[in-house]
């Protein structure tokens, strides 16, 4: 019974260690896109008359940010005669109140911004956004949440992409507020963040392939909206969803790297688990609307094979939280039986190494030095695996659930003031389950030493840390 019981074991680690090498394979094929060609040079210039642009602020209850971001989105720098802002409020607390004062404040200085409310949070982001389209001037929208800042430029420097008619949409990169603000906590965030702008965009919109709005610091074409069906409320990532549907019907993405726009990082774990779990669960809903229709679709097998991966990448999550279980569970099984210890260290290797290049490289793109880049790759890989456990949750729940089944929950904000307080809850189970992992692949990592298995002891400390450091910073964040 106990041979049974260690094959088995061996058997499940193997086979969670070689499904999770095609995620790490697919971070290798994206580094090898962003560096196999030149971005080429980007149109900085808008020929012909500058076009009436409309100015979206999607705000549900951000009374820490909401001031701040109706002034950023006024002082942009664009004729007066051809900018309009919408404040696009579906908030039921004291935000209305700051953001009618602030827009009538800009009002009387000549800007054209007005206050939207609706009835009902219909549609959520996706419902404040079409709402504002029906009602709006602009042949351009410029959207921008709560918590990002521009520079008065960003219309201009986001608009002479446009000039190929060609293009429907075109994304800027986001930079940070508060990356050092916040510890190792939002300094981990920022390396996930650049990771993802700054060499899966570039890569995709190098190579032709599909790439994803942001939900923010970014613009569409109004009749890129309308030909791709607008807005759509049934998933929980409505920028995903509407950026592959305008690509399937034949409009092109630009990224803009060289633009920055600067947005507010979680500044506790509970508040990221709550963006991550709207990502994770919104992007597994995503795929399955419309993965069907993009293999139906007239695409080429490699834009294909990529949208796919792209879509289903948040499956790693579950994937990578199996692997710290077997590995606490190969500890206390005396070590991986009849591994040798050659092949359990390349198959750990081939499963997580690809992580840190690709996060390593991030670092190096976005100016680190070596020492604090391994330093951000080590808290970026950290974090990444704390974050399994309730992003395996989320994961589950895209599959099995409807857009309309799950409220959008808005991240929480801080903004720069700290003057208004919020709040969210501890979640105490999943902090007791990662404070559980974290001391059993502790005590597991002895055990591997005890058996003769060093090839496993470092990436089990790495889930260790992974799992005990989440847990103890989302305990300080509930006492603070």
């Amino acid at each position: 019974m106990t041979e049974f019981v260690e094959l088995a074991a061996t058997g499940a680690y193997v086979l969670i260690l070689l499904l999770l090498f095609p995620f790490g394979l697919h971070r290798l094929y994206l580094l090898w896109l962003r560096f196999r060609r030149d971005p080429g040079h980007e149109r900085d210039t808008w020929t012909g008359e500058l076009p009436p642009v409309t100015v979206q602020l999607p705000v549900y209850n951000e009374a820490n940010v909401v001031e701040r971001a109706i002034d950023a989105a006024c002082r942009l720098d664009y004729p007066s005669d051809r900018l309009e802002v919408q404040v696009l409020d579906d908030s039921d607390d004291g935000t209305s109140e700051l953001a009618a004062r602030r827009v009538a404040a800009w009002r009387e200085r000549g800007v054209d911004v007005r206050h939207l409310q609706r009835k009902s949070r219909e549609g959520y982001k996706a419902g404040a956004l079409a709402h504002g389209v029906e009602r709006a001037s602009g042949d351009f929208f410029l959207i921008l949440d709560a918590d990002f800042v521009p520079e008065p430029e960003l219309i201009r420097r986001l608009l002479p992409a446009f000039d190929d008619p060609e293009v429907g949409l075109v994304q800027g990169a986001w930079s940070h507020l508060n990356e050092d603000d916040g510890g190792w906590l939002t300094r981990a965030q920022a390396v996930l963040l650049d990771a993802h702008f700054a060499v899966e965009h570039e890569a995709r919109c190098r190579s032709g392939l599909f790439f994803n709005f942001n939900g923010t610091a970014g613009m569409w074409r109004r009749e890129c909206l309308r030909d791709a069906g607008g807005w759509e409320g049934d998933t929980l990532t409505e920028d995903l969803d509407l950026s592959y549907r305008a690509q399937l019907r034949g409009w092109k993405g630009v990224y803009r790297d060289d633009v920055r726009v600067a947005g507010e990082l979680p500044a506790s774990v509970r508040s990221l688990e709550v963006q991550q779990e709207r990502w994770a669960q919104g992007g597994v809903q995503t795929a399955r609307k419309l993965l069907p229709a993009i293999w139906r679709s007239g695409e080429s097998p490699a834009v294909k094979m990529e949208a796919t991966s792209h879509l289903l990448s948040h499956l790693a999550h579950p994937l990578t939280t199996a692997l710290g279980v077997a590995l606490a569970a190969a500890g206390f099984l005396g070590g991986v039986q009849g591994l040798p210890d050659w092949f359990h260290a390349l198959a750990l290797s081939l499963a997580v190494l690809p992580f840190l290049l690709f996060y390593g490289v991030a670092a190096w793109l976005r100016g680190a030095r070596p020492a604090a880049g391994l330093r951000k790759v080590a808290e970026a890989m950290t974090l990444g695996i704390g974050l399994g456990v309730p992003l395996s949750g989320a994961v589950a729940r895209g599959a099995v659930d409807a857009g309309e089944d799950t409220p959008f929950r808005r991240t929480p904000k801080i903004g720069s003031g700290l003057l208004r307080q919020y709040s969210v809850s501890l979640r105490p189970v999943r902090t007791l389950l990662r404070l559980g992992l974290g001391l059993l692949l502790l005590v597991a990592t002895a055990r591997h030493l005890a058996a003769g298995d060093p090839a496993a002891v470092p990436f089990t400390l790495l889930f260790a840390a992974g799992y005990l450091s989440t847990a103890v910073s989302s305990l300080r964040g509930a006492a603070s």
